[in-house]
């Protein structure tokens, strides 16, 4: 089955990790094996492994910020170093297009060529080599934004969706682990993103972001990678009411793999990981269908290798080659053939379609 994901992190893997993603995954892991305390766990990302999957169109992000131990020094300090962090990922995603391996999917022509390319390929097959894997451009934080009127400027160089914060507070408004709202600049922020047609993603906002985001911000949204918070406690995760705000708005919701987000008391470094399943996923996703009474607003939004590996995600998923089980799990949980291709990619493909008119 063709499945779509809305949120990996490929170019800072690629740039940050210094890990080449033509290689299997494999060939990774035996590579990083050698580097102990430095590598946060094994990869579970390649492009060879999203092809294998049948994973043929992603949301990848820029993602400004380092992995380090010492928090303070994660992010860089200078916004302007952030700008430069994100323009030199943008060019490893050309260099991959001029490579073969990616097609930029930027409006609703090139969307609709590519999900037909896809469709056309015979049904069981891994995906190997041909056609290349699509990818919607994202950025996950707003600090390489030096202020709110280049938001034309990043549009024009591929830009389609931005998510304003990230861990903490962000230029514009508060992320994960703090509070607040949209300062002036970042409600201008909002108002360029409208002007341009530059797609809102509300996952990290803290809530009161999230709450003058929808206040402000008139155009389509999304939640790229987001859990149910009346299912595992944390600001991390949505409120029943912002998700029935988001299903108001014809948004869509795309179910996280991070452990410590999928199962309560789940703690990094501290439990066993094997008590994590996909089929834990799927509570997550039910509970999302249960408010919207359908299964119109659901998604997959992994952020697999997204500053952890193997040993943080699913206990019976050993690469994103596995996404394909989720299929499995909700059918088993009741959902109609339909509705699963609604959530594996049918949901995100149709929200790109109609909001790229």
């Amino acid at each position: 089955m063709f499945i779509f994901d809305a949120h990996l992190d490929m170019a800072w893997n690629a740039t940050e990790w210094v890990r080449d993603l033509m290689l299997p995954v494999a060939k990774i892991r035996e590579f990083e094996q050698h580097y102990d305390k430095i590598i946060p766990g094994p990869c579970t990302v390649s492009w060879p492994e999203l092809q294998r999957g049948r994973v043929g169109l992603i949301i990848a992000t820029l993602l400004p910020r380092h992995h380090r131990k010492d928090k303070p020094l994660t992010f860089p300090q200078s916004r302007e170093a952030c700008y430069a962090m994100a323009h030199g990922q943008l060019a490893y995603y050309r260099a991959m297009i001029a490579r073969g391996v990616l097609r930029e999917v930027h409006n609703k022509a090139t969307l609709d060529q590519h999900l037909a390319e896809w469709l056309a390929l015979p049904p069981g097959e891994p995906a190997i080599g041909q056609p290349p894997l699509g990818f919607i451009l994202s950025m996950e934080g707003s600090t390489p934004i030096l202020y709110p009127e280049q938001i034309e400027d990043w549009f024009r160089a591929g830009l389609r969706l931005l998510g304003p914060a990230h861990y903490w507070p962000a230029p514009y408004c508060f992320g994960t682990g703090s509070e607040g709202g949209f300062n002036e600049d970042g409600k201008r922020l909002l108002r360029e993103m409208d002007r341009v047609g530059m797609l809102l993603d509300v996952t990290h906002l803290a809530d009161q972001s999230f709450w003058d985001a929808m206040e402000i911000y008139q155009g389509p949204c999304i939640a790229s990678h987001h859990n149910c918070r009346s299912l595992v406690p944390a600001d991390r995760q949505l409120t029943d009411d912002q998700i029935k705000e988001l299903i108001r708005r014809g948004s869509v919701i795309g179910a996280a793999f991070d452990n410590w987000m999928i199962r309560p008391g789940w703690k990094i470094g501290v439990s066993d990981p094997s008590t994590v399943q996909m089929t834990h996923i799927v509570d997550h996703i039910d509970h999302i269908c249960q408010l919207a009474g359908n299964a119109n607003h659901c998604g997959i939004g992994s952020d697999l290798d997204g500053g952890f590996g193997k040993e943080q995600s699913p206990s019976d998923l050993d690469t994103i080659a596995d996404l394909h089980k989720m299929a499995d799990l909700l059918t088993a949980r009741g959902y109609s053939s339909q509705d699963v291709e609604k959530v594996m990619w049918r949901n995100f493909v149709e929200f790109f379609q109609r909001v790229w008119k």
